[in-house]
């Protein structure tokens, strides 16, 4: 009996270091990968086919999510175009290194040459930079901004705020789509727009009015070949990217369309997600930056799976 006590003592202190070190050893975080993997169906929302565009080009389809509760008459007059074909054989026209794409009717100052709006289409719209915050749900982040006293998230898109001025409006985040215009505010139609192909150029926030963002095929449009300095306006029409032709997804049929799902920015899936790559621990990161940029937080699309 004293023999068995003896044993079964050594053998609780041989295993007593070995407990503390695991009690001390904190449990691995997941990746922000493992976390979006991980969400359940719930933190996922189906985009909206009355609100996508389809772009085809050539090598491929573009998916804009557009956004009307930011630009609700551009929005409006962008789906008047879609369904009158406008864009249809027309093209990128611009393509600056490090700032946008753009894409309409390259001869839309002139009017003998100008292709003509479909019937619906409006030819005067209001400028649209900014939004009211009452009663809008917005995702923030905790993180500071040199653009805006608060950024977070509104209907899923990168969005800024000024509590003291009550208005909201979409950042000017990779990806994102505006129209384009003239000096004047209200002179932007949506019948050209643009998608930042560059770092966020968030100088340009609340200065133009932001129809949406591409939420599938940014890399065929970063890969567009740049044009001419100093901005990236093509100088010869056979240097332009063609387009196929741009529909919105509701007039595409089922069975062509591109089925995707976002995760929702009030879901707990993705605030961890966010918080992983604010602080990334793991082999490579050493040290945690303890912040995050706005435009960098991706919002992770997905095809839904089946079943």
């Amino acid at each position: 009996m004293r023999h068995r006590l003896l044993a079964a003592a050594l053998a609780l202190a041989v295993a007593t270091p070995a407990l503390a070190q695991d009690a001390a050893t904190p449990p691995k975080r997941k990746s922000a990968k493992e976390i979006i993997d991980a969400a359940p169906a719930s933190a996922w929302r189906d985009l909206d086919p009355a609100n996508t565009l389809y772009m085809e080009l050539p090598a491929g389809r573009v998916v804009i999510e557009l956004a009307p509760g930011f630009a609700p008459e551009h929005v409006a007059n962008i789906k008047a175009l879609a369904k009158g074909g406008f864009w249809d054989g027309l093209a990128i026209y611009r393509s600056q290194d490090n700032f946008v794409v753009q894409w309409g009717d390259a001869d839309g100052d002139d009017k003998a040459k100008a292709k003509p709006f479909p019937a619906g289409a409006r030819d005067h719209l209001p400028a649209e930079f900014t939004r009211s915050d009452k009663g809008v749900r917005f995702d923030r982040l905790p993180d500071a901004d040199g653009w805006a006293p608060e950024v977070g998230f509104i209907d899923g898109f990168p969005a800024a705020r000024d509590p003291k001025a009550g208005k909201a409006w979409i950042a000017h985040c990779y990806g994102v789509v505006g129209a384009g215009r003239n000096n004047a505010p209200d002179s932007s139609l949506g019948a050209e727009l643009y998608a930042i192909i560059g770092q966020a150029p968030r100088a340009l926030d609340h200065q133009l009015s932001v129809v949406g963002r591409v939420v599938k095929g940014m890399e065929l449009l970063s890969v567009v070949p740049r044009g001419p300095d100093p901005m990236g306006f093509y100088e010869k029409p056979e240097q332009r990217a063609p387009i196929v032709s741009v529909k919105l997804a509701s007039d595409v049929p089922v069975a062509e369309r591109t089925p995707l799902q976002l995760l929702r920015t009030d879901s707990q899936a993705f605030r961890d997600a966010t918080e992983a790559r604010r602080n990334r621990v793991d082999d490579f990161y050493t040290v945690p930056a303890g912040h995050i940029d706005l435009c960098n937080v991706a919002l992770p699309v997905r095809t839904p799976p089946k079943g």
